[in-house]
């Protein structure tokens, strides 16, 4: 009998069954029989045969949250991209599982039907994190939605790029990048401008002499 954890059995006999004998035809009893688990062990775990291949989500949204509650309003991005890393982190360390399912998903809309899903609550939860963390500022609501999207699609873009590649090297590297895109975009959230500042654009001939556009910058904002 397998040393694995009855979680991860499952998870292997689910991929490997619709891998072999297709997704409509293999049934709950067949996931069990190829774990070696009875049906009642398998619902346990796992509340239909298409959860049984995608990761332990309700652990992972619980890991994510309690990492963005032990942040500060000081330290709420750090935290961002802290929650975004561990959940990449849970696709890489199971590799194989996570190339067979997106196999799976691209040709059964069931599976991606799911997908779909399970990346919703994951942006939620990030929405509702910024939203609690602006408060009341103008435009918190969007604000939020647009950061958690941005976040939600960098970490989905780095995701499949790995798996495209068959997770043959390390994503961690790629996902600080698009991060960085991320961070660059809302870092100045984290210290907005008190009401009364004003933004001076101007734009300048590209043969200007930095001391012509020091001039000209000293002259809009006067003395």
């Amino acid at each position: 009998m397998s040393t694995q954890p009855i979680r991860h059995r499952l998870a292997e006999a689910a991929v490997t069954l619709f891998d072999d004998n297709g997704y409509d035809e293999t049934t709950v009893d067949d996931i069990a029989a190829r774990a070696g688990v009875s049906r009642s062990t398998f619902f346990r775990y796992y509340r239909s045969k298409e959860d049984a291949i995608f990761p332990d989500h309700d652990t992972l949204l619980a890991r994510i949250d309690a990492r963005l509650r032990a942040s500060t309003a000081d330290t709420a991005i750090v935290a961002i991209t802290d929650a975004v890393r561990i959940v990449l982190a849970h696709y890489v360390d199971d590799a194989e599982v996570s190339l067979r399912r997106y196999r799976l998903v691209r040709e059964v809309p069931a599976l991606r039907d799911r997908e779909i899903a399970s990346v919703a609550r994951y942006q939620r939860l990030f929405r509702e994190f910024v939203g609690a963390w602006l408060g009341d500022s103008p435009d918190a609501g969007l604000r939020a939605e647009l950061m958690a999207a941005s976040v939600v699609a960098a970490h989905n873009q780095v995701l499949r790029g790995w798996l495209r590649a068959g997770g043959t090297y390390d994503p961690s590297g790629p996902l600080d990048h698009a991060l960085g895109y991320v961070i660059a975009t809302f870092r100045h959230l984290e210290q907005p401008q008190e009401s009364g500042d004003q933004v001076v654009v101007a734009t300048f001939s590209r043969t200007a002499s930095p001391q012509a556009v020091m001039a000209a910058i000293q002259q809009h904002l006067g003395p």
